[in-house]
């Protein structure tokens, strides 16, 4: 996912999507511990998303606070 996308995003949908990454590596965690996992690198995307999306949430919280 680029963070210019994730920058357009509005603040509910950032906590949609961030939800929506959640619950797929919760996923992908089952399907690697049963040995069903087919791109474990998938994972590590996965947890870059959320901390892109994180960020961004935080910024937009901080940018609300300034003003």
């Amino acid at each position: 996912m680029k963070i210019e996308s994730i920058r357009k995003m509005s603040q509910t949908e950032l906590a949609a999507e961030e939800m929506k990454l959640k619950k797929e590596l919760f996923n992908l965690r089952f399907q690697h511990v049963t040995g069903q996992l087919e791109n474990p690198l998938r994972m590590k995307e996965l947890k870059k998303d959320i901390a892109r999306v994180k960020t961004v949430m935080r910024e937009n919280d901080l940018k609300a606070a300034r003003e």
